[in-house]
């Protein structure tokens, strides 16, 4: 793993005019693999040999845990805060944090810490998922990574991608891809007994002119687009992400190698 963060793998950088970064990214192994892939693109991207099943195997699952299925993006960050990677996660999930806690001096890890666990003993003392989930935030800002509020804007994104770094994003599959809901073990798809499904995909470039962004997909065969490469408007990305609140989600994970002399990946 590089100790400084080139601006990008093949030294470029993003213009005004937009900029897509060198990515590929590997079909998912399974229905319940989509963040790991995105995660093992991700490392690969910053010239980490690690093998996607090794990636499999070492990030946490809601499956172990009895909640669920795949994995939550704090679970990712955390798999790569244990890597030596600095992770940043940007959330947008109202129902795990609350707006204020990041106004004026709040926002610190600390009291980040101290609010997951009053909120959880206050609402979720009976409730295993949500219960995981804010364990999960507390371990990965124990362990350095960083959790921000701000708005979800093309802005953002893009600052992210000028500085050579793509964007992982936890999203709701059902509005990406305008399909059906899902039902059952198998994720069949049932517009009436169905349920919203979450999905991971990494953001690697952006066209200004167009307001579309180049998404990276693990699901190859996607009800959308076919393909594990495509261009999304903007304005469909942006209540995908949104609505990944469904599923636990709803964030912008950003990994990178640590900063040199501790300096921040925002």
């Amino acid at each position: 793993m590089p100790s400084v963060p080139p601006s990008a793998p093949d030294g470029r950088r993003a213009s005004s005019a937009g900029h897509v970064l060198p990515l590929t990214i590997l079909r998912q192994p399974n229905d319940e693999t989509c963040g790991p892939t995105c995660l093992h693109a991700l490392y690969r991207f910053w010239g980490d040999p690690v093998e996607l099943d090794d990636v499999v195997k070492s990030v946490r699952s809601l499956d172990h845990d009895g909640v669920g299925r795949g994995t939550l993006a704090v679970n990712l960050g955390l798999d790569a805060l244990r890597r030596g990677y600095a992770a940043t996660l940007y959330t947008f999930n109202l129902t795990l944090f609350d707006p204020t806690w990041f106004v004026g001096p709040d926002g610190s890890a600390e009291t980040l810490i101290a609010r997951l666990r009053a909120q959880a003993a206050a609402k979720w003392p009976d409730d295993h998922k949500s219960g995981v989930a804010t364990e999960s935030n507390i371990e990965f800002l124990e362990r350095g990574g960083r959790i921000r509020f701000e708005d979800l804007t093309s802005r953002l994104i893009l600052s992210h991608l000028r500085a050579g770094r793509p964007v992982l994003t936890g999203l709701s599959a059902t509005y990406l891809y305008h399909a059906a809901r899902e039902y059952g073990p198998n994720d069949d798809a049932d517009d009436i007994r169905g349920e919203p499904a979450g999905h991971f995909v990494l953001i690697h470039g952006y066209d200004p002119s167009r307001r579309v962004v180049h998404v990276a997909d693990p699901l190859e065969d996607n009800p959308a687009f076919a393909s594990r490469n495509y261009t999304v408007r903007m304005a469909r990305l942006v209540p995908a992400i949104m609505l990944g609140v469904l599923t636990h989600d709803a964030n912008l994970l950003i990994v990178a190698p640590p900063a040199p002399s501790g300096g921040s990946t925002r």
